[in-house]
């Protein structure tokens, strides 16, 4: 017995049925007699094509011309269409585009308010390398521009300061090179997760044969125990690394992770450069924040300075400065006073050592005007003042030393005041020893004398060189019997304490490591050359 085909009306076999469909309603069609009576024309179904019938279960996306125009589809029709088939297309693509049209009316107001959302800092960054402000490296001329160009991107650690574009040159450089880009953080991701980046990528690299880059921000987050797990995968090129840290890898980074990477330096962002980054973005941002007199050339420069070589951190405060000039009656001492200053300091990283070691070479170098302006600067970071006032007795031996003993029970004195009273009084103490020790005079000897004999130890041999024996403790009969300190001479019991007697070891009679100087014998060319 034959049954009708839903998709054409017409008589087939039920075991025929899959087969007469796939044949596009076109075989496997029973004789029309030999079926079984149609029912009543009121009651029969309407007949429809093949085609239509598949095509009730899709929904066609409506196309454009290149020009952006929309266009009801051209899809031929295929056998079989009924009369008003074509009518039903045109409805059918009319409420498409007219639908579509709402949609993107809808679609263009929520990407003006999500742009509007995004913060300027992340609007603003570059989209390719020749964007890229203040990095000679990624410019024209630069080391790793050169090997981007040819396509051989290595694995990489990028060092640089905060807002300097390590990011923004990242993904730069997986565009440039066409590579697939994952980006993730140290501090949000896990070792399993990464390992399974690194199958992923192995099985894109199979697959396509594009390669993985896979950038880690603030990759010395990660201990060095949990970095090892990028050693195996960077090593067979299985991805290719580009990490990130604002600390120096030296002491950051697994030295097994360094030797497979190379490592970049980013240079800190002048103000020049972060003055014209802002230009850019004032430029840029026109459509959103109308021109003002408020953001002119020197609000920009104020703002430049007041960044720190940060860019991310300029921007930001460009954009505040731009929300509060549609306030009515504001002024520029009013945008200025609203700027939150961000100190760029950390106790825990290269600006602690760094800003620490500029105050001792302010102080050697008796600048009192640079000790005093680090000093303010350390304690205003809320640097440890204990950790400055030992600095301090350290310079007093070091670098004042012989010239002047009295400063070393000065710095004593500052650190258990510091101890005593604490911050903010603490400021006045440490300030008072700071300039004392700028003012005093300088002699290395004791110190250039300590390393002069540690310099001796380094040789074969001379860190075991036999104590003489007359200078020998005997504490036990023993020892007194083998002639341990028979020879000394006690010289409170000779006139002046003058006596003749070695105390070095034989190998090193004659040896000196106390120089007669103060200070050494080099001469400042820069001072020849102005005269001084």
């Amino acid at each position: 017995m034959a049954v009708n085909c839903p998709a054409c009306n017409k008589a087939v076999k039920p075991s025929d049925i899959n087969n007469h469909l796939d044949s596009n309603c076109q075989d496997f069609i029973e004789d029309e007699a030999a079926s079984s009576p149609a029912p009543p024309p009121s009651s029969a179904p309407q007949k429809r094509s093949a085609s239509s019938f598949f095509s009730a279960f899709s929904t066609p996306a409506p196309k454009r011309h290149a020009g952006g125009a929309r266009i009801a589809s051209t899809q031929p029709r295929s056998f079989d269409d009924g009369p008003g088939a074509a009518s039903t297309a045109a409805a059918a693509a009319a409420a498409a585009a007219s639908y579509e049209e709402d949609e993107e009316d809808n679609s263009r107001v929520k990407r003006t308010r999500t742009r509007k959302q995004i913060p300027l800092a992340e609007r603003m960054r570059p989209k390719t390398l020749d964007e890229v402000c203040g990095q000679d490296l990624v410019g024209p001329k630069g080391v790793l521009r050169a090997l981007i160009d040819q396509g051989r991107v290595p694995s990489m650690i990028l060092w640089g300061a905060s807002g300097t574009g390590k990011t923004t040159i990242a993904r730069c450089i997986a565009h440039k090179v066409g590579s697939r880009f994952i980006e993730l953080n140290a501090t949000s991701t896990g070792v399993s997760e990464v390992k399974k980046m690194f199958s992923d990528a192995v099985g894109e690299k199979a697959l396509t044969g594009r390669g993985t880059i896979i950038f880690c921000d603030e990759i010395h987050r990660f201990n060095k125990g949990q970095q090892d797990v990028f050693l195996k995968p960077v090593e067979n090129g299985d991805i290719t690394l580009i990490g990130a840290t604002t600390e120096n890898p030296s002491f950051k980074v697994n030295s097994a992770l360094l030797s497979r990477c190379r490592t970049f330096t980013l240079q800190a962002l002048t103000a020049e450069d972060i003055v014209e980054i802002l230009k850019r973005a004032l430029k840029a941002e026109e459509g959103t924040y109308p021109p003002t007199p408020l953001v002119d050339d020197e609000m920009v420069e104020y703002l430049a300075r007041f960044s720190d070589g940060d860019a991310r951190t300029a921007l930001s405060l460009l954009e505040l400065a731009l929300s509060l000039t549609v306030r009515p009656g504001m002024t520029q001492q009013e945008i200025k006073a609203s700027l939150t200053k961000t100190l760029v300091y950390d106790r825990a990283g290269d600006q602690h050592y760094d800003t620490i070691s500029a105050f001792h070479k302010s102080v050697r170098g008796s600048d009192a005007d640079a000790a005093l302006y680090y000093l303010a600067r350390m304690l205003q970071s809320g640097e440890d003042p204990l950790f400055i006032a030992r600095r301090m007795v350290v310079i007093a031996s070091e670098d004042v030393g012989l010239a002047d003993n009295s400063l070393l029970p000065l710095a004593t004195a500052t650190y258990t005041a510091t101890q005593q009273i604490g911050m903010p009084e603490a400021r006045i103490p440490l300030a008072h020893c700071a300039v004392a020790l700028c003012l005093a005079p300088k002699s290395t000897r004791a110190y250039r004398g300590l390393n002069n004999a540690y310099a001796a130890l380094r040789e074969p041999g001379v860190a075991a060189l036999p104590v003489p024996i007359h200078l020998r403790n005997a504490p036990t009969r023993l020892m007194k019997d083998l002639g341990y300190g028979a020879e000394y001479k006690y010289p409170p019991n000779y006139v002046d304490g003058r006596v003749r007697q070695t105390y070095l070891p034989d190998a090193l009679k004659g040896a000196t490591f106390l120089e007669d100087r103060d200070l050494g014998l080099e001469i400042d060319s820069d001072l020849e050359m102005k005269g001084v």
